[in-house]
């Protein structure tokens, strides 16, 4: 990603070039310190800032507590040096607490594909597991971002390969919620067929004999 100038930028936004992707994740996971860094790589605010500034948190009382409560948007540049391709994303940075459940609904919907946090030390957590289900059944195309690394080491003192058995245990269990998740909604459709089905035969019932 970089910064580019006003004029490609308008340019970009008349094509079909666009694609809306949110950041989700359990409070204080790392969700707007992620997009911080993602907002300098286009030179939006320096890099030496990135995490400390909040920059999508813009509202006084996000700042004041240090927590996102509003759903927040900013267009990055990202060209694609394999496909050769310049493409606009509208990256949209949604709170993790759930009293704010509802700003995350409303950011699910607007987008194509979804950012998952996950602190490799919490692990899944509830708000988590709200947030897979919520991508899942908006049919987004989840990216797993495991976040806050140096803490197995600096916290945890984790050998290396400690630190990999305890990353593949996070990913095991990342993947059992989305599995969970899709056998639910699988069953779920099954039944509801099930159920049609029935009623059906039902209404086709001679009644005269």
């Amino acid at each position: 990603m970089r910064h580019i100038n006003i004029e490609r930028f308008s340019e970009l936004q008349r094509r079909r070039s666009v694609r809306n992707v949110c950041i989700l994740a359990h409070v204080d996971h790392g969700k707007t310190t992620l997009a911080d860094y993602l907002v300098a790589s286009n030179g939006l605010i320096s890099q030496k800032l990135a995490g400390k500034l909040r920059y999508l948190d813009s509202r006084a009382d996000e700042q004041e507590r240090g927590i996102t409560m509003k759903s927040s948007s900013v267009t990055l540049y990202y060209k694609s040096i394999r496909e050769n391709e310049e493409i606009l994303i509208n990256l949209i940075d949604s709170p993790g607490h759930v009293d704010f459940s509802g700003e995350v609904s409303t950011a699910v919907r607007l987008c194509d594909g979804a950012v998952i946090l996950v602190d490799v030390v919490e692990g899944v957590c509830p708000q988590t597991r709200i947030c897979l289900k919520q991508a899942y059944m908006e049919c987004l195309k989840p990216i797993l971002v495991l976040s806050k690394i140096d803490r197995l080491f600096l916290e945890k003192q984790m050998t290396p390969h400690d630190a990999f058995i305890h990353l593949s245990q996070v990913l095991e269990n990342v993947n059992a919620v989305y599995a969970s998740i899709f056998a639910s909604d699988v069953m779920a459709k099954e039944d509801i067929t099930t159920n049609s089905d029935y009623t059906s035969a039902l209404e086709n019932v001679d009644d005269s004999r």
